[in-house]
C-alpha cells in the first residue's frame, strides 16, 4: 500500500505577501488542524525510524510519515504539543552547524530570519520519541559542490549529530532535493537507512529507500486538502 511522507518546513505565522518561499510556513493553527483530522481519519503519523517497517512491507497500517527540514525553533515550540496530544512521532531534518543558529542558507534570497533549535532543544526533541535526521553540515547545493566536500557534508553530519544525541542517526534528507548518482550512493556510504526527496508521490515497498517521494504541505493547505494528498498519488 503506498504511504503518504508530508514535508513541512516552518510552522509559525507566514511573512509578509511577497516573501520568498512564504509558501514553505505553515501556521501553528492550520498545523494542529491537519494532525487532528489525520488522527480522525484514522492515520498514525510516524517518524521515519518508525515508518521504515511499513515502508519495508514488514507492518501494515494506515500510516503516514511527518518530516520536517531545517531545524527550526518554531517548530519545537509548534510542534512538540500537537505531537503529544495526537500520539504521533516525527523526523526533524537537522543542519548540524546551524543548530542554535539560523537559517544562513535562506539570506541570500531574502528569506526572513528564522532561528533554528539550540543543542538542548533538540536533545528534548529526540528525548520525546521524534527522530533527529540529517540535512548536512550547511544547507548545500551537494551536485554543486566538489564531491570531497559533499562526502564531508553527508558523512560529519552524521557523527556530529550522534555526538550532540547520543543516538543513531539513520535518516537523511537531500538539501533542496538536490542530488546526483554520486551523492545517493554517498548516503548508502555513509551508513543511513533512509533518505527524502522533493520529489512528489507517495512511497512504495518497492522503492529505493535513498530516494523517497513526499508530499509538500504548503501555507494554504487546509486539513482538507491535506487529507486529499495522502489519499492521492
Amino acid at each position: 500500500m503506498p504511504i503518504p511522507i508530508l514535508m513541512y518546513h516552518q510552522i509559525d505565522k507566514p511573512a509578509g505577501r511577497g516573501t520568498p518561499f512564504r509558501y514553505l510556513t505553515v501556521a501553528p493553527d492550520n498545523f494542529r488542524r491537519q494532525m487532528k483530522w489525520l488522527k480522525r481519519m484514522g492515520y498514525t503519523g510516524l517518524s521515519m525510524r518508525d515508518l521504515m517497517p511499513y515502508l519495508l512491507g514488514e507492518k501494515s497500517g494506515k500510516v503516514v510519515g511527518i518530516t520536517f527540514d531545517d531545524g527550526f525553533r518554531n517548530v519545537h515550540t509548534h510542534v512538540l504539543p500537537v505531537l503529544e496530544e495526537t500520539g504521533f512521532t516525527a523526523t526533524n531534518y537537522f543542519v548540524s552547524n546551524q543548530i542554535g543558529g539560523f537559517n544562513e542558507w535562506d539570506a541570500p534570497v531574502g528569506v526572513p530570519y528564522a532561528a533554528c533549535m539550540s543543542k538542548a532543544e533538540m536533545r528534548e526533541w529526540a528525548a520525546r520519541g521524534h527522530e533527529v535526521g540529517a540535512h548536512t553540515l550547511d544547507h548545500v547545493h551537494l551536485p554543486a559542490v566538489s564531491l570531497s566536500e559533499a562526502r564531508r557534508q553527508i558523512t560529519d553530519v552524521r557523527q556530529a549529530l550522534q555526538d550532540m544525541t547520543g543516538e543513531a542517526v539513520d535518516a537523511f534528507c537531500y538539501p533542496y532535493g538536490d542530488l546526483s548518482p554520486e551523492v545517493r550512493q554517498m548516503v548508502e556510504d555513509a551508513g543511513y537507512t533512509s533518505a527524502t526527496t522533493t520529489r512528489r508521490g507517495k512511497a512504495q515497498y518497492q522503492d529505493d529507500m535513498l530516494l523517497l517521494p513526499r508530499k509538500i504541505i504548503r501555507r494554504t493547505d487546509g486539513w482538507l486538502n491535506t487529507i486529499r494528498k495522502c489519499w492521492s498519488n
